[in-house]
């Protein structure tokens, strides 16, 4: 089966901070997948640069809007991708920290997207 060929395969990898997230995220990039870093990450280093506030020890619910929409670029790019993806954290997550933030149900955010893969590490 050539690469073209091959389904897009979307995998997250959940779990608490120091879970090891991101050294099995490493490893995979080691042997050849593809990995797509934490969005969390990317929106605290674009905040602290002045470049948004949407810290999450400042406004929770945007930084976890800013997640969701950076998620979902992520997942828009893999979709267009064969073969298989792990995410570190992603649209999960956010939509879990958006509903802690505002009540408005994670499965609510969630339906609006396509799945995962429906193993999850």
């Amino acid at each position: 089966m050539t690469n073209m060929e091959r389904p897009s395969l979307r995998v997250v990898l959940s779990g608490c901070s120091g879970g090891s997230k991101s050294t099995l995220l490493a490893k995979l990039a080691d042997v050849g997948f593809r990995t797509i870093p934490e969005p969390g990450r990317r929106i605290v280093d674009e905040a602290l640069r002045g470049d948004g506030t949407a810290l999450p020890w400042v406004d929770l619910a945007a930084s976890a809007r800013r997640a969701i929409n950076v998620a979902a670029e992520h997942l828009r790019v893999a979709r267009e991708e064969r073969g298989w993806t792990f995410f570190d954290r992603g649209l999960v997550d956010a939509a879990v920290a958006l509903q802690h933030a505002t009540s408005r149900a994670a499965s609510v955010t969630l339906a609006a997207f396509p799945p995962y893969h429906r193993r999850v590490f």
